[in-house]
């Protein structure tokens, strides 16, 4: 998906020319031209497995420390084993609710791809990518997410693009007892507050239909997880959290970087007093959107599905949902 990788060509000692032809006779034979292709290659692949393992980058000669670690090459997808039935019966809707952050999602969506076959868990990720002129909101992008995530999954995880799992004991799997809160207070990396329910979040179908989903009235950043808390109480669930994980806030990898994105923490006029309030009438039953198109991808071989989704904003009901 991203751009090809170039690599610079090598230079020659002395100061020499780096023109490969310099290094051939005036005149040379076919299998001469063969031999210096096979050996062309044979130093490009030796290149790409000492960038892998580190040595390159580190001078590979005198300059480099003597106690300087390998990094291993980045290991491939694990084929999917639909047939296996270690994995179990259910499958997981992931859902990222996501705009313009395309830097995070070439690294996001590899890496969880990864993470889930390694866990056995069945999954779908789903890009929610929104497109319209409006502000962000990730509670009605999840919305549209469920309705559009398909019969073939039975429950879904709310998921930040930012936010990475680097504990393999975390739980991705069915959370049939009610709501996991994976990104819990005491391990994710900023947010530790009690009633806090955002990041990372596991909930059945049924559990979340009996929450009426999320609340549609959150244009901008924050504030829709801490709705959505009162929601899961006024459903009569309990939310769970993980247990014996001993890597505290070094449990997962942040990737946002607030200085090089801003987040739209504007409040607009009643939005003030209306970020505090429970939203009673709405959610899964009045989000109003439309698919614009729906784009199976592979990045890095982890498949994905984007939803570029045009979400709908009534200004009577909710004028903060437009810039202006």
């Amino acid at each position: 998906m991203g751009p090809a990788r170039r690599r610079a060509a090598l230079p020659l000692r002395g100061g020499g020319s780096p023109q490969i032809l310099g290094l051939l006779p005036g005149k040379f034979s076919i299998f001469q031209l063969f031999f210096a292709a096979l050996l062309l290659g044979f130093v490009s692949l030796l290149w790409l497995q000492l960038s892998c393992s580190g040595e390159a980058a580190a001078g590979g000669g005198a300059g480099a420390g003597a106690g300087a670690q390998r990094q291993p090459c980045p290991p491939q997808p694990p084929a999917p084993l639909a047939d296996d039935a270690a994995w179990g019966p259910h499958r997981l809707a992931l859902l990222v609710p996501f705009r313009e952050r395309f830097e995070e999602l070439l690294a996001f969506v590899p890496y969880m791809h990864r993470f889930l076959s390694k866990k056995r868990i069945r999954h779908r990720i789903f890009v929610l990518n929104q497109v319209d002129h409006f502000r962000f909101n990730r509670a009605s992008l999840i919305n549209v997410g469920f309705l559009e995530s398909g019969n073939d999954t039975d429950y879904i995880a709310m998921h930040d693009v930012d936010l990475l799992p680097l504990n393999e004991q975390l739980d991705y799997s069915f959370p049939e007892a009610g709501p996991f809160h994976v990104a819990s207070p005491e391990l994710h990396p900023l947010y530790h507050y009690k009633t806090y329910v955002g990041g990372i979040l596991l909930l059945t179908k049924q559990h979340y239909e009996m929450c009426n989903g999320m609340s549609n009235r959150f244009w901008g950043w924050g504030r829709e997880d801490d709705e959505f808390y009162r929601r899961i109480k006024g459903a009569g669930l309990q939310v769970r959290r993980p247990s014996g994980i001993t890597t505290g806030y070094e449990t997962f990898q942040h990737l946002h970087d607030p200085a090089w994105r801003k987040r739209d923490q504007k409040r607009i006029a009643a939005q003030k007093q209306e970020q505090f309030k429970v939203d009673r009438d709405g959610g899964l039953n009045n989000v109003r959107y439309r698919i614009e198109s729906r784009t199976a991808l592979s990045i890095a071989g982890a498949p994905c599905t984007v939803l570029n989704i045009l979400l709908d904003c009534d200004t009577s009901e909710t004028p903060w949902c437009t810039f202006g």
